[in-house]
């Protein structure tokens, strides 16, 4: 494995094309993207817990429909396909800790289509904080409106509107270019179903815990 920084915005694989290198992200903050004709909405939201592209290369497969890019800059250490592999067949311990990584982001993946179907703009809001709020290394979360409107596929009128509710309440504070998480117990509150499986399941399968370690 070798470091690499990952600056804001850095695409680390795109959709549709092989992949070369994956990722195991040290600090910093990657979305995973649907692309359509019609806009890009955010799918997957990884950060230091993480492979970036370990899907497709684990399952045998080699690309994604996804685009996978930074949100927030940081570092990684980065593994060439090849070597990966050979090491994944080398050492079935390895392998099966990898795999059971895969299986979270399959319950993430579940998990934001519950939150979607089930969950106000606030709530999808108060929930996607939270995971970047898990992710990052201090209260202060670096992202514009107009990037949250497109990460959740909402008007950013509708984003808005949310932040300024969440504002008022006292959960976060606003401030240009950035969101601060003030009250992270009422921001649960508020995400309710849509946060926690997905976290308990990490903490389960590759912590060997039955809860996720409070920040």
């Amino acid at each position: 494995m070798r470091p690499e920084a990952i600056p804001l915005r850095r695409v680390l694989i795109s959709a549709n094309t092989r992949i070369a290198t994956v990722y195991f992200v040290e600090a910093g903050i990657v979305s995973v993207t649907s692309d359509a004709p019609s806009g890009r909405v955010e799918v997957g939201l990884l950060g230091r817990e993480a492979l970036v592209g370990a899907a497709p290369i684990l399952l045998d497969d080699d690309r994604s429909p996804y685009t996978h890019f930074v949100q927030a800059d940081g570092r990684t250490l980065a593994i060439d396909v090849p070597d990966l592999r050979a090491e994944t067949e080398r050492r079935p311990a390895l392998r099966r800790l990898l795999h059971r990584y895969v299986q979270t982001q399959l319950v993430q993946a579940a998990q934001t289509a519950f939150a979607n179907a089930r969950g106000g703009t606030p709530t999808r809001l108060a929930r996607w904080l939270l995971m970047c709020h898990d992710r990052s290394e201090s209260d202060e979360i670096t992202v514009t409106q107009e990037f949250m409107s497109l990460m959740l596929g909402v008007e950013r009128l509708g984003v808005t509107m949310a932040l300024r509710a969440l504002v008022k309440d006292g959960l976060v504070a606003k401030r240009r270019g950035s969101v601060q998480i003030i009250d992270r117990e009422r921001l649960l509150d508020l995400a309710g179903d849509g946060y926690g499986l997905a976290e308990t399941e990490y903490a389960r399968l590759i912590e060997g815990s039955d809860y996720p370690e409070a920040r």
